[in-house]
């Protein structure tokens, strides 16, 4: 096949490869479905699902395939032994038929008994995933030694496992309080992540639910959170921030309108953001995710995220909705722009305190050059800049309902969509979404 390309499916771009180096490292690669070779010794790896493919007339590109080998072989039969197979077969079952029966009531009468005791946690039902013990899940950490990060419920491990071709880099997530808001938040995630499918989320590989354990195994991403990365001493480039910036929102539209069941997060924030060796952004940490009934839009919840990043009808005792995520994209956005934490208790313009309404006040002052500063990539493009701060007004509507879907907003941020003049009012629950 030539001359056809799925431009939002990379996760990978290689130059100065041949084509033979292109397709066995795309073969080699679990995650890699297509790979796209051009004559310029270009290659794209994509992973599915393939999405807004287009044909582009002798663009000079070959596109592989990945196509399941066929392992299975035929034996021949040997037509000698067939009457005495039958025999033995026969004999067999005829003398092992009350030995069997016996099993059957055995076994009935232990299901019967177990029943009464069987936990619900311990049946994780439609999600296809690989079970790990949990021995060895403690050997893959070394004992759970180097730690990544720490939650509420939980703590993150790296670990490794073995492969054909060495080893792969795991992230171990161990929940440490499993009474009642633990146990519903492994259950929560092993479900919600097991049905997902996109390069913009972390992929859940498997988890262990014995006795009262309770581990969900993740791919490694070897660039750690987007809060190290924004927060760091250095600042990154702005085309990196752009990336991002779109990244994250198509993999909330993803959670939101494209998955088989719409999942809320409710936590979304730059420490539940991911960087892969690409720095693709890919949303995590689903362990305070809602899912929806097809015949649902709303659900009620106790409140939940992170202080800062909380939409204001999470004080209200109200029914939430996707737009919760929307608001906390909100802030993130304005947090990737600038490269600074939305709250920041040290400035010493008390003005510039929460970056939520230091922004606004520069937008309505048409002053936005001075939260800019010296990044001078984001400066020479400017009206991009200010684009994307219009968005984040938008979303940062304190009314739910004036809010953008994420659908919307990835169509404003791509272009595809006019981004108009967002009122005065917005951002008028920053402050109070900031506990002190």
């Amino acid at each position: 096949m030539t001359d056809v390309d799925w431009p939002l499916s990379d996760y990978g771009h290689f130059t100065e490869v041949t084509e033979d180096w292109c397709r066995q490292a795309c073969l080699d690669d679990c995650f890699c479905d297509v790979a796209i070779f051009g004559d310029g010794g270009d290659c794209w790896k994509k992973r599915t699902p393939l999405s807004n493919g287009r044909t582009e007339s002798n663009n000079g590109r070959r596109i592989l395939i990945k196509v399941r080998k066929d392992n299975s072989t035929s034996e021949p039969r040997n037509e000698g032994k067939k009457d005495q197979s039958t025999l033995i077969i026969t004999e067999s079952v005829l003398l092992g038929g009350s030995v069997f029966l016996n099993c059957l009531l055995l076994l009935a009468a232990f299901i019967k008994r177990k029943s009464k005791t069987l936990q619900p946690h311990q049946a994780m039902v439609g999600a296809n995933l690989k079970t790990f013990s949990y021995k060895a899940l403690e050997v893959a950490t070394n004992g759970f030694k180097d730690e990544l990060g720490r939650g509420a419920f939980a703590t993150v491990y790296k670990g490794a496992l073995p492969h054909d071709d060495g080893i792969n880099l795991i992230a171990v997530k161990k929940l440490e309080r499993m009474e009642k808001e633990g146990d519903k938040e492994f259950g929560a995630e092993v479900k919600a992540i097991g049905r997902t499918n996109h390069k913009n989320l972390v992929q859940l590989l498997g988890y262990c639910n014995e006795g009262q354990h309770r581990l969900l195994v993740y791919e490694f991403m070897s660039n750690g959170s987007l809060a190290t990365f924004l927060f760091g001493n250095s600042r990154p480039d702005w085309c990196k921030r752009t990336r991002i910036i779109l990244g994250t929102a198509r993999g909330l539209l993803y959670l939101h309108e494209e998955c088989s069941t719409q999942i809320i997060h409710c936590d979304i924030k730059p420490q539940n953001i991911l960087l892969d060796d690409f720095l693709t952004a890919r949303i995590s940490d689903f362990g305070l995710a809602k899912l929806l009934k097809t015949d649902q839009t709303r659900t009620m919840t106790g409140i939940r995220g992170t202080k800062g990043y909380v939409a204001p009808e999470w004080f209200k005792t109200v029914p939430v909705t996707a737009k919760i995520d929307v608001y906390s994209f909100g802030i993130v956005l304005l947090e990737i722009i600038f490269c600074r934490k939305n709250f920041e208790p040290d400035v010493r313009d008390e003005s510039q305190m929460i970056l939520a309404d230091w922004v606004q006040d520069c937008y309505k002052e048409k002053r936005l050059d001075l939260l800019v500063g010296n990044d001078e990539e984001a400066f020479g493009d400017m009206e991009k800049l200010e684009k994307f701060v219009m968005i984040a007004i938008w979303c940062t509507q304190e009314d739910p309902s004036r809010r953008p879907t994420m659908k919307k907003v990835v169509q404003m941020l791509e272009g595809a969509a006019e981004v108009s003049i967002p009122p005065d009012s917005s951002f008028s629950s920053a402050s109070s979404s900031i506990q002190f």
